[in-house]
């Protein structure tokens, strides 16, 4: 596998956390998040990694040069001047990700043990162009799955407002929250035909109406989202226990 991990996020709801500092260097129980998520990785023998920068991406760049880039490969794909969304991002990183390995797309502010051999067996499988990981916890927007996990559409149940991408079985599909990692086939990158500025979720939305766009439940015992000062805090404490 490859990995491309959004590191260009300006960290907004982190407030103080992030005035001086990107996201991704934000500490976590004396590490970067980056570097928790860098590690996770290569426990699994990924070894060509993809960060995309933009919000004090000087400090991130330096940062994996006094690293030396953590003994691996770390390509920089930079967005500076250029506010591009997960979708955009993806696209401009493409570059790096072509080949014949599936890649891994993982956000830099989650935490997680997700065992990724099985995730990429999983994905392997099932023959999907992309398999989303998604957990059952209570959010207002969710991925709607049918009951072959296939994405069927997304639905945000503050607003009632809905996307559907298979009409068929849109009412019969299941919600799911999703956990900020992926899997794709690099043959995605050759279908994307956004340009600028858009999320990658309106990207599988658009080709789950033809295409394998799978659901993986996640039931690993540690997942969180540290977007949120509060959040940061509990990973500190839960880690310490572990």
């Amino acid at each position: 596998m490859k990995a491309l991990l959004f590191a260009a996020g300006l960290g907004t709801r982190l407030q103080e956390q992030t005035q001086h500092r990107p996201k991704a260097l934000v500490d976590l129980a004396g590490k970067p998040l980056l570097q928790h998520v860098i590690e996770h990785l290569k426990k699994f023998g990924i070894s060509n990694i993809t960060v995309n920068v933009l919000h004090f991406a000087d400090q991130i760049i330096e940062f994996i040069k006094t690293n030396n880039s953590f003994g691996i490969t770390i390509h920089i794909s930079d967005e500076r001047g250029e506010l591009l969304d997960t979708g955009g991002g993806l696209k401009k990183a493409s570059d790096f990700l072509k080949g014949n390995e599936p890649i891994l797309i993982y956000n830099v502010d989650v935490i997680s043990n997700l065992d990724l051999n099985v995730l990429l067996n999983y994905h392997l499988e099932s023959n999907a162009l992309a398999t989303l990981v998604v957990r059952q916890r209570e959010t207002s927007r969710y991925l709607m799955f049918d009951q072959n996990l296939q994405l069927a559409g997304w639905k945000n149940y503050s607003t009632g407002e809905t996307r559907i991408s298979r009409e068929k079985s849109f009412d019969k599909s299941n919600p799911f929250a999703f956990s900020g990692i992926h899997l794709i086939q690099p043959e995605m990158l050759d279908l994307i035909t956004e340009t600028g500025k858009f999320p990658i979720m309106d990207l599988y939305l658009r080709l789950a109406q033809t295409h394998s766009i799978k659901a993986f439940v996640d039931h690993s015992d540690l997942w969180m989202d540290l977007g949120k000062p509060e959040q940061l805090k509990e990973a500190e404490e839960l880690l310490q226990r572990k």
